[in-house]
C-alpha cells in the first residue's frame, strides 16, 4: 500500500508520496553524486536452478483445503450502502471450536470517515452462539467470533453463512468510500482471520496508516449486483454482465487464490489488453480523467512484465485497476488494486505487492517490512544509487522488522517498514551481489508462494549468502532466531 502522508523536512524519505512528487530511488539519491547503479541481470527462468541455491522446479500449490468463500454484494442505488451474503467453507490444519472474522471498515477512524460493517445473521449447523469482539476498533468491535458448540478437527470442514451490511463513507481516499460517479468496498466483508498452522489472529487494530490483517488465500467467488449504467471492476477473472433485470446487472468473478477482495463500481471508461506474459489487464477511469484507460493498462502491463522478469511469473491470470478519485496513492489487493492519482511509482509499488503479500503473503501485523519493504525496493530504480545514501537511511531510528503496534506513528512506520526497509534490501543486495540475491529472492517466491511467510522463511533462502543476512539483521529485519541453525 502507498499513502498520501506529510514527511518532515529532515527525513529522507525513501517511499513514493503522492503529494511530493518524489520517488523511492530520486529522494535516496537527491544529495549524492551519482554513481553507477548496480546492473540487474537477467534471472534464472522459472523453476530453473541457480548455480548456489538449489530451488523447487514447480511454484508451490495451494493448499487444497484452502478456504471457499462465496460473496454476493448488492449496491444501493444511491451507492452509499452495501449488503451482502457471505459463505464460508472452512477445514482448519489445527482443531479449533470457533472461527473469527476481521471486521476491517471498523478500524480506527471508521466512524469519522463514515464506514461501518455490522453481522445481520449467521447461519451454521455446528454454530452455537456469535457475537463482536472489540479488538481496539470501532462501532461493534473489530471481530466476530463464531462458537461451535464442538471442537472442528483438523481436516474437518463446515460451513457457515453471514449476512452483513455495509455503509460506505465519503471522506477522502480509504478502502471504502463514495464519491461522484463511483463507489467501491476493499476487504468490505467478514474478512476469514485464519494463519495456516498457527491458529486464529486476533491481532488488535492500531491507529496508524496500514494493514493489520492475516488471511489465507481462498477460492473466492464474487457476486455484485449494481445499478446498470454502473460498471464493475473487482478481483477476480470477470465474466460478462447480466442483461438489465429491473434497473441494475449482475456481476460475477472468480479468483482461487485471493487472500482479500476489493470492488469498484462507478461511471469507468475501460481498456483491455493482454501483457506479453498472458496476463489479462483491464483498466478503468471515470469521466474527466487526464489518464486514459489504454495509457493506464500500457503502465500495468511494463510493470507487470518488469517484475515478472526479477520475481517470477505474474501470480494471477488477471489484473483489474480502477482509478479513483482524489490523490491517495494505492492500496493492493490479490489481482486487484484501487489507485487514486495516476502516479507510475505508486502503481509499480502496488503491482510488487501482487508477488509480496497477494502471493507470498505475511503477518501484516507482526511481519509488515515483509509486504511493504519489499513492494518498496521493487519500485523501479532509474536513477543513481549511492553507498553513502543507502547508509544515511539505514542509520535511522527503529527496527524494520517491528510489529505495527511498535510505531508510535505512522511517520516513523513509513520512514523505518518503507524507507528503511527498502534500503536494507537494497544494500543485502548490492553486499551479496545481485545475480545470487536476485536467484534467492525467486527461489524465496517459489517456496513460500500462497502461504503466510515469516521472517524465518526469507532468512531460510538468504542462508547461502551470510552478507546479506548480515545487512538485514543489522537493519532490525531479521533477528538472531531467524536465522537457520
Amino acid at each position: 500500500m502507498t499513502r498520501r502522508r506529510t514527511v518532515p523536512a529532515a527525513v529522507a524519505a525513501l517511499l513514493l508520496l503522492a503529494g511530493c512528487g518524489t520517488s523511492f530511488t530520486e529522494t535516496l539519491a537527491a544529495d549524492d553524486t551519482p554513481s553507477a547503479a548496480p546492473s540487474s541481470p537477467a534471472p534464472p527462468d522459472e523453476g530453473e536452478e541457480s548455480d548456489d541455491t538449489a530451488c523447487p522446479a514447480e511454484r508451490a500449490a495451494p493448499d487444497p483445503d484452502r478456504p471457499v468463500v462465496d460473496l454476493d454484494f448488492r449496491l444501493s442505488d444511491d451507492g452509499r450502502t452495501v449488503t451482502g451474503t457471505e459463505t464460508v467453507v472452512f477445514t482448519p490444519d489445527v482443531d479449533t471450536d470457533e472461527m473469527v472474522f476481521r471486521l476491517v471498515p471498523n478500524g480506527p477512524g471508521a466512524a469519522e470517515r463514515g464506514n461501518r460493517i455490522t453481522v445481520d445473521d449467521v447461519r451454521g449447523d455446528d454454530v452455537d452462539q456469535a457475537g463482536y469482539e472489540d479488538a481496539g476498533a470501532e462501532g461493534p468491535g473489530g471481530l466476530y467470533v463464531l462458537q461451535f458448540d464442538g471442537e472442528l478437527g483438523a481436516g474437518e470442514s463446515t460451513e457457515v453463512e453471514l449476512d452483513f451490511t455495509v455503509s460506505l463513507g465519503g471522506s477522502g481516499f480509504e478502502r471504502l468510500g463514495t464519491a461522484e460517479d463511483v463507489s467501491w468496498w476493499a476487504s468490505g466483508f467478514p474478512l476469514l482471520a485464519w494463519e495456516p498452522g498457527v491458529g486464529w489472529a486476533r491481532d488488535p487494530f492500531v491507529g496508524i496508516l496500514g494493514e493489520t490483517a492475516s488471511s489465507p488465500v481462498a477460492d473466492t467467488t464474487v457476486t455484485v449486483s449494481a445499478p446498470e449504467e454502473l460498471t464493475v471492476l473487482m478481483t477476480g477473472a470477470q465474466g460478462e454482465p447480466s442483461e438489465p433485470d429491473d434497473g441494475r446487472r449482475t456481476w460475477t468473478s472468480r479468483e482461487p487464490v485471493a487472500r482479500d477482495v476489493s470492488v469498484a463500481v462507478g461511471e469507468f471508461r475501460t481498456a483491455t489488453l493482454t501483457s506479453p506474459g498472458g496476463v489479462e489487464i483491464t483498466t478503468g477511469v471515470l469521466p474527466g480523467s487526464e489518464t486514459g484507460p489504454g495509457e493506464l493498462a500500457d503502465w500495468a502491463s511494463e510493470d507487470v512484465t518488469e517484475l515478472a522478469d526479477r520475481f517470477g511469473a505474474f501470480p494471477y491470470d488477471t489484473l483489474t485497476v480502477p482509478l479513483l478519485p482524489d490523490a491517495g496513492g494505492g492500496i493492493e489487493y490479490p489481482s486487484s488494486i484501487l489507485l487514486a492519482g495516476a502516479s507510475r511509482a505508486v502503481l509499480e509499488h502496488e503491482v510488487a505487492h501482487m508477488w509480496f503479500y497477494g502471493m507470498v503473503g505475511d503477518s501484516q501485523f507482526r511481519d509488515p517490512w515483509l509486504d511493504e519493504a519489499f513492494a518498496t525496493y521493487a519500485e523501479r530504480v532509474d536513477g543513481q544509487v549511492s553507498q553513502e545514501a543507502l547508509d544515511r537511511v539505514l542509520a535511522g531510528p527503529g527496527d524494520v522488522g517491528a510489529a505495527m503496534d511498535e510505531f508510535a506513528d505512522t511517520d516513523a512506520y513509513f520512514e523505518t517498514v518503507y524507507d528503511k526497509g527498502g534500503a536494507a534490501l537494497l544494500a543485502a543486495r548490492e553486499a551479496a551481489g545481485p545475480a545470487p540475491f536476485d536467484a534467492a529472492l525467486r527461489c524465496y517466491v517459489q517456496v513460500n508462494a500462497w502461504s503466510i511467510a515469516t521472517p524465518a522463511d526469507l532468512a531460510t533462502a538468504l542462508a547461502d549468502l551470510p552478507a546479506a543476512t548480515d545487512v538485514l539483521v543489522a537493519a532490525g529485519a531479521l533477528d538472531e532466531d531467524d536465522l537457520p541453525d
